[in-house]
């Protein structure tokens, strides 16, 4: 994982996210980032998820495993598809604006893990630590480590990602992969 954000530098992404909401409502389009305004820890490319909510209630999830953009680029492209791109929600409306919360995860580096079984994938898992990318062919899917929260059981963690990649819950297969990471939560932006 890369070095942790300073607050100062948090809160600069989470005003970033909410002014690129913002600025969707009125252009339909992402805010433009000028990279040469952030501190090099900003411009770094880091992959986000962002999570918008409102009223407690999810409005919308965007983000990506691979860091293939400036950090601010990225949270506020997310922040931007999270709101009008998710398409598990309608876009986010002018009026929930002012009390949307908004939730970013920093995503670590992929780590491959090496397995036999699926007992041996599972006594793996480190419930509420990491994250899962589970691939088998075409069939692939990725969990957030806050998805321990509703499926406690590293079972259930497993079973409900297969669903999520459009496999039987009982599905194993020796092809299977399976790469683990973590996040850093920065504080939510309400």
């Amino acid at each position: 994982m890369s070095e942790p954000l300073t607050k100062p530098q948090q809160s600069v992404l989470l005003s970033l996210a909410w002014q690129s909401v913002a600025h969707g409502l009125k252009t339909g389009k992402p805010l433009s980032v000028d990279n040469s305004k952030y501190s090099p820890a900003l411009v770094k490319p880091r992959a986000t998820f962002v999570m918008l909510e409102y009223h407690q209630q999810p409005r919308g999830c965007i983000g990506r495993l691979d860091p293939v953009r400036p950090l601010a680029e990225d949270v506020s492209e997310n922040a931007f598809a999270a709101a009008f791109c998710d398409r598990h929600f309608p876009a986010v409306s002018s009026e929930e604006l002012d009390e949307l919360d908004i939730h970013i995860d920093l995503v670590s580096a992929l780590e491959p893990l090496s397995f036999n079984s699926e007992v041996e994938l599972i006594s793996q898992l480190r419930p509420h630590i990491d994250g899962l990318v589970l691939q088998d062919g075409s069939h692939h899917a990725s969990f957030l480590p806050s998805n321990w929260q509703s499926l406690p059981s590293p079972m259930q963690f497993l079973q409900h990602l297969k669903h999520k990649a459009g496999l039987p819950l009982t599905y194993w297969s020796k092809t299977i992969k399976a790469n683990r990471f973590t996040t850093q939560q920065l504080p939510c932006a309400d």
